[in-house]
């Protein structure tokens, strides 16, 4: 089992950043693929980030791609999330996810592990 605990999230005005952070526990992720998703509410939980086992490959949505960057540590089993020029349509509660495979996807049915959430509110 994996437990994921996300952190960092937080109110900001639009054009600010935050950095999120998502700590491992129970079993390394180094061999897994990482994402991160969101949900707005009254939305459906949609991909944000994913990253591969080793960090070499990366894939961002079209919304925030060029605004967020995703990144991880294995030697601290973390994975990060920096989000930068942060606009009100971010606003949503951030999970981290892990994937039980060495490469990427898009899709949240292919995660197995998931986190408990970061709010992330931006102002206008």
């Amino acid at each position: 089992q994996v437990q994921l605990v996300e952190s960092g999230g937080g109110l900001v005005q639009a054009g600010g950043s935050l950095r999120l952070s998502c700590a491992a526990s129970g079993r390394t992720i180094s061999i897994y693929a990482m994402g991160w998703f969101r949900q707005a509410p009254g939305k459906e939980r949609e991909f944000v980030a994913t990253i591969n086992w080793s960090g070499l490959t990366t894939a961002y949505a079209d919304s925030v791609k060029g605004r967020f960057t995703i990144s991880r540590d294995n030697a601290k089993d973390t994975v990060y999330l920096q989000m930068n020029s942060l606009k009100p349509e971010d606003t949503a509660v951030y999970y981290c996810a892990a994937r039980i495979d060495l490469s990427i996807s898009y899709s949240r049915h292919e995660y197995r592990y998931w986190g408990q959430g970061t709010q992330v509110t931006v102002s206008s």
